[in-house]
């Protein structure tokens, strides 16, 4: 089969928008082909919204794709130049184990961007071998997966490949493919990049990109540069909420892992809370804890104060009155995004109407969490449905004292008993990707057994679907002397 016919086979209709940038923020190279790819799995749903054949994937033209074997006709595959601060420290970067093969133009008329992520060296490796391992690559498809079914905006996961080949870390693993789909890679890093080496006329063609990309609505303001900051701030502001929400920890928040788009991006060491508490840390590296879940907030405003800096220059032509925009512009994400979490706490308890003492009501029942060392997810299933346990949280008077002040604001609302169990069903999932499940997927995986992950994947599909084969998922680990640590997996 030629090239072309294996394109029409599979559905590939790509553009190269990105390429079409300077040159200073891409570098055009080639995957590096690898010896003996084999699929280990193909997102069909996923396929499906893309306008391809999840069948047509799977076949031998297809696999060595998503291999980086083949170039798709018409992808034009480049590495994306950025920067970041990395816990806190600036660094020149780039796609050092990445290849953006172009844009798929879906059925839907979408435009999203198809990532090999794993494919071999490129200009911005930096000294490394530009390959990844099974398990980080199997990891983030099934939490970037679970972040779609639990309704928060993420880069989504089409397939991961084996190639055959080892990979050389702390130990030896199987080498693996990613192929990533998100809405765009354009970072804050990128901007940063743009605005510390590109000429002044390249960070303005990127951000021009990126406001007719991501926020076409703003394209005739009278300063589209500061309604693109505004928008990104408004963006980060609900998804950090959304995070918050369901006890999801990224782990490292560095600005090129901060997507304009609003997408979750980058999943290496994150994982989802058990206990309650606003210092959980998993990354084994955030020794001093920047990336807490308690302080994801602050480090999003920290990041997007990096993108304000980077669009200064665009903002106004004089430097003063450049910093009061996007000083004021920051300023709103605070209170953005304590709107979108107080509004999703009311939902998790039921609360329809909005009154002055919801935020005391919400943080009290955390405290108490935090103090009694109580499951999050499922302490808010248990109010959902009634069910308490014999846990030292609903044992305690501090609890029933909180309990009677949160039924005395439900009696405050309209809303049947009914209405009030629909919407703690809706905003409670009755399952995350609990980190022993995940770690019992991936040994399985990375031993040959796709079963416990395929398993996985479908209760986490419709984490509130609350049926009865979730059960098992919601279930605790065994208790543990050891913290549960996470690897960032290069």
């Amino acid at each position: 089969m030629s090239e072309k016919q294996a394109n029409i086979h599979i559905g590939w209709s790509f553009d190269n928008s990105y390429a079409r940038l300077p040159e200073a923020l891409f570098t055009a190279t080639s995957p590096t082909s690898v010896r003996k790819p084999e699929l280990i799995i193909c997102n069909d749903r996923l396929a499906e919204a893309l306008g391809l054949g999840a069948e047509a994937l799977r076949s031998e033209e297809g696999v060595a794709m998503l291999a980086g074997n083949l170039i798709p006709e018409g992808a034009l595959p480049l590495a994306q130049a950025y920067a970041g601060h990395q816990f806190g420290h600036f660094n020149r970067l780039g796609d050092g184990r990445a290849l953006l093969l172009g844009e798929q133009m879906t059925p839907s008329g979408e435009r999203v961007d198809i990532q090999l992520k794993g494919a071999g060296r490129t200009p911005y490796s930096r000294g490394g071998d530009g390959r990844a391992g099974v398990g980080p690559m199997l990891r983030e498809y099934i939490i970037s997966e679970a972040m779609q079914g639990l309704g928060i905006p993420t880069t989504r996961s089409l397939a991961v490949v084996k190639t055959g080949e080892p990979v050389y870390r702390e130990d030896t693993q199987q080498g693996a493919i990613l192929t990533r789909v998100a809405a765009s890679h354009i970072r804050v890093g990128t901007f940063q990049f743009a605005a510390q080496w590109a000429a002044a006329e390249e960070l303005r063609a990127l951000a021009d990109y990126t406001v007719q990309r991501h926020f076409p609505q703003i394209a005739a303001d009278d300063n589209r540069y500061l309604s693109l900051l505004q928008e990104v701030i408004k963006r980060q502001a609900s998804l950090i909420a959304k995070w918050q929400l369901v006890g999801f920890i990224h782990g490292v928040m560095n600005t090129d892992n901060m997507a304009i788009s609003g997408e979750t991006i980058d999943y290496g060491p994150c994982a989802f809370m058990d206990a309650f508490s606003l210092s959980t840390v998993f990354s084994s590296i955030d020794s001093q804890g920047r990336y807490a879940y308690g302080n994801q907030p602050y480090i999003a405003v920290w990041n997007l104060a990096r993108l304000a800096e980077s669009l200064l220059p665009l903002l106004h032509d004089e430097e003063e009155q450049a910093l009061k925009l996007a000083e004021k512009a920051l300023a709103d994400f605070t209170d953005l995004y304590h709107r979108h979490w107080l509004s999703g706490m009311r939902g998790k308890l039921g609360i329809f109407n909005e009154e002055e003492q919801d935020d005391e009501l919400m943080k009290g029942l955390l405290t108490l969490m935090e103090t009694h060392g109580a499951d999050y997810t499922n302490t808010f299933v248990a109010l959902t449905f009634n069910r308490p346990d014999d846990s030292a949280l609903f044992s305690s008077p501090e609890y029933t004292e909180w309990h009677k002040r949160w039924q005395n604001r439900l009696s405050r609302q309209e809303q049947s008993v009914e209405e009030v169990g629909q919407l703690m069903r809706s905003s409670n999932p009755a399952i995350i990707p609990r980190n022993h499940r995940v770690e019992e997927a991936l040994e399985a995986a990375i031993n040959g057994d796709y079963t416990v992950m395929e398993r996985l994947l479908e209760a986490l599909a419709d984490p509130y679907a609350h049926s009865p084969k979730q059960a098992d998922y919601a279930a605790l680990p065994e208790p543990s002397g050891r913290a549960y640590r996470t690897y960032c997996g290069t």
